[in-house]
């Protein structure tokens, strides 16, 4: 089984690498320090199972199993943490066992033969896990087969085009297979729909237009592109623009 350990802190890799060295039929491909690093090593590596922290830097270990599960062979997962608080979170991301610091052996020996199993019967990816409470700082998008992390606070707008969605952020744009009203519902406090395609950042809105023909558009600071707005959005739109 190969094992990708993710933890902030060295002296904690060190020790579960220690560990797994006394564990049977496990082969550790890698390590990484932070939620970015994680994500790119399970692309790259395609590890059976992560031991994963929770309290990371710049992504959490609970945002980090949400993109896990979406990859197209995705890991077991087993959080390693040293506190107790995170359990309930830990089991809605699907993760196959949680293991508090210091960790015994024979606690961990339990939990691989537990992955080992989840990895035997597993026959597709897992759905994306939602986990209640938990609101993403990134989107991950997959671009020419590497993954890409687009942090949420700089996206203009999200445009949903047949079966995909259209990020538009401050740097370019990515392509994502999410449902634009699970988005709406996720980032309701960031992001205010315009149209049954559209979504647009409430602090990126620069203000509304009057087309000849009498439709209204959006602009959007630092994008040429006017996104239209439907009748159905424009009175809730109007009392929000009044109140920016």
């Amino acid at each position: 089984m190969k094992i990708l350990i993710a933890d902030d802190e060295p002296l904690a890799r060190a020790r579960l690498a220690a560990l797994l060295h006394d564990c049977v039929a496990v082969e550790v491909v890698g390590e990484a320090g932070n939620g970015l690093e994680t994500l790119q090593a399970a692309a790259a590596l395609a590890p059976d199972l992560v031991l994963l922290d929770i309290r990371m830097p710049d992504m959490d270990g609970l945002e980090v199993a949400r993109h896990l599960s979406a990859l197209e062979k995705p890991p077991a997962i087993i959080f390693c943490t040293a506190y107790d608080e995170h359990a309930l979170a830990a089991f809605e991301a699907h993760a196959i066992d949680y293991l508090l610091k210091p960790i015994r052996l024979e606690r961990l020996q339990a939990a691989l033969e537990r992955a080992r199993r989840f990895s035997a019967t597993q026959t597709s990816a897992a759905a994306p896990a939602v986990v209640a409470g938990i609101t993403r700082t990134h989107i991950c998008a997959r671009v020419r087969g590497n993954l890409v992390l687009v942090p949420v606070v700089d996206i203009d707008y999200l445009l949903a085009e047949d079966k995909y969605v259209l990020v538009r952020h401050r740097h370019g744009e990515v392509l994502i297979e999410e449902a634009l009203k699970n988005m709406e519902d996720e980032f309701i406090e960031r992001f205010v729909r315009i149209h049954r395609n559209c979504l647009v950042a409430r602090d990126r809105m620069a203000g509304m237009t009057r087309a000849s023909d009498g439709r209204i558009f959006v602009q959007v600071i630092g994008q040429e592109t006017s996104l239209e707005v439907s009748r159905r959005n424009l009175p809730g739109l109007r009392k929000l623009v009044r109140t920016l």
